[in-house]
């Protein structure tokens, strides 16, 4: 058994982190990795009274916290700079001001130490935090879910992903986002609306849920904050104000529209996988930040015991942005012999699945994810 100390790098959004993981590997294969460090500077307070990320304000933190925040981690992970084998950093999708700052300090670490590095799919990270959570083999489904991101995929290998579905204009997290905007509630909008709906009634408001009757994989969230605006006029509109009742009732509903929409497209997706794939024990996997929501999880977790899979639902800090799970996918590529390559630079659009068609509405620069 052979091992690798890798740090990884994440800043593709507004989130600066760090993380020391050792990696064991066996003939050419990722078996295991353990988590020594994993440090996260959360910008929430620059953002909040935005309402949402400002990228500018963004990469100027990412610039004054990176060095501080690796510093960080290998304190914590009582490790030296140069006994690092291994540096992995996002170098897309996302907020290119972010991407550049991790980008250009990691090949700077790696020029001066002449140590190697591996540039990751922010996504993909996301995709593969099922391995480094439970070392899960392939083939697995996965459903990334997050503020800028929303796919079905099929993961059988580091760089080998099969989209099945995705969101055709906002991601979910950003629907969560910015109806806690309209309502009040601040940033980021997951945490705040599960909060409130947690004492709200699911029914109290009949939203729609986009895309449902479909057959396919595909999912809609834009209508959803549409339907909370047109709703919190009616309500100021008739009395001038909303209720802390009301606004519990709205997160609730919203919430509860939500988590059917992943219900439905999620026993569409096991559908296709269980078909592609019928002699397997079938293992599917939710990660991302809108991962972490709790109602989310324990809908998906009832479909798995009545569709017979596998439910993987990795802990919080592994579903929100981190570098750990960055460290990880950059050392399953770096076994595989899949290098980076020199001139590795920034990518704000990077889809995982190349062969797939693009998604409606991924507009004129390309696809994003």
């Amino acid at each position: 058994m052979n091992s690798l100390r890798v740090l990884g790098i994440e800043s593709s959004c507004d989130d600066t982190a760090a993380s020391v993981i050792q990696v064991f590997f066996d003939k050419g294969e990722y078996c295991e990795a353990k988590i020594k460090s994993s440090i996260v500077f959360d910008q929430g307070q620059i953002h909040n009274k935005f309402g949402g990320v400002v990228p500018e304000l963004a990469a100027r933190a990412h610039t004054e916290k990176l060095d501080l925040c690796i510093e960080k981690a290998l304190i914590e992970a009582d490790q030296r700079l140069e006994k690092i084998d291994l540096f992995s950093v996002t170098s897309g999708p996302g907020l290119i001001g972010g991407l550049i700052s991790g980008v250009t300090f990691a090949k700077a670490l790696c020029l001066g130490l002449n140590k190697p590095l591996i540039g990751v799919n922010h996504l993909a990270g996301h995709a593969l935090t099922p391995r480094l959570s439970h070392s899960t083999k392939y083939p697995y489904l996965i459903l990334v879910a997050s503020g800028g991101h929303c796919q079905f995929l099929i993961a059988d290998g580091p760089q080998n992903f099969t989209r099945l579905g995705g969101t055709i204009d906002d991601a979910p997290g950003e629907a969560f986002d910015k109806t806690a905007k309209i309502l009040g509630l601040g940033y980021p909008g997951g945490p705040a609306i599960e909060k409130e709906a947690f004492d709200g009634d699911p029914n109290a408001f009949k939203l729609p849920l986009p895309m449902i009757k479909q057959k396919n994989c595909d999912m809609s969230f834009s209508g959803l904050k549409t339907a909370i605006k047109r709703e919190v006029d009616l309500l100021l509109n008739k009395s001038g104000k909303f209720t802390e009742t009301e606004i519990k009732n709205l997160c609730a509903s919203f919430q509860y529209a939500m988590v059917q929409i992943f219900v439905d497209k999620t026993k569409k997706a096991v559908s296709i996988f269980k078909n592609r794939y019928p002699e397997i024990s079938h293992t599917v996997a939710i990660a991302g930040g809108v991962a972490a929501n709790k109602s989310i999880g324990l809908a998906l977790k009832k479909i798995s015991i009545d569709l017979d899979f596998n439910l993987i639902v990795p802990n919080a800090q592994l579903c929100t942005d981190n570098a750990a799970i960055i460290a990880s996918a950059g050392s399953e590529l770096f076994i595989k012999k899949l290098f980076s390559p020199e001139t590795l630079i920034a990518r704000p659009r990077w889809p995982l699945d190349e062969n797939a068609a693009p998604m409606i509405g991924f507009g004129k620069k390309g696809r994003k994810a």
